[in-house]
């Protein structure tokens, strides 16, 4: 049973899944991260409704590359266009999921009008319980606040 990290503003949700049992959700390849989240609430960004025509579901592999798909052609032509992108990255709709895995949602992948976020594009509205704006992203174990 595949254990699935979504990292989302430094935060960890995991959910577990039954490999051959989850209902398809009609976005991405059966299995991959964008049907895994849509099927069990996860808010994953696709703005081809999940047919490799954009990068909006860009996630970056954190930990388990190895437990998912091979990368084919146009997944890597279409992540050449990702903004920001690194060796680990795959497209959610893409990338199936065989095994535990843990990828990062990157900010700048979300849209906040769709998913009812309600914050300018690219800045966090989360704060931590002491009200400080919460970490947006670690670089060089450095973290960046929101301003």
């Amino acid at each position: 049973m595949p254990k699935v990290t979504f990292i989302i503003d430094g935060e960890p949700t995991t959910v577990e899944f039954e490999s051959g049992q989850l209902p398809y959700s009609h976005h991405g390849k059966p299995e991959s991260f964008l049907d895994v989240a849509k099927t069990l609430g996860i808010p994953l960004e696709h703005a081809c409704g999940g047919s490799c025509a954009c990068t909006t579901c860009h996630v970056v592999i954190r930990e388990g590359a190895q437990n998912l798909s091979e990368m084919e052609d146009d997944e890597a032509d279409r992540l050449d266009t990702a903004w920001d992108l690194t060796p680990q990255s795959r497209l959610g709709c893409q990338a199936v999921i065989r095994g535990d895995v843990v990828a990062e949602i990157p900010m700048y992948t979300r849209n906040y009008v769709q998913e009812g976020g309600g914050i300018q594009l690219g800045k966090s509205d989360r704060r931590t319980d002491d009200g400080v704006p919460a970490a947006r992203s670690v670089r060089g174990g450095v973290k960046e606040v929101a301003p």
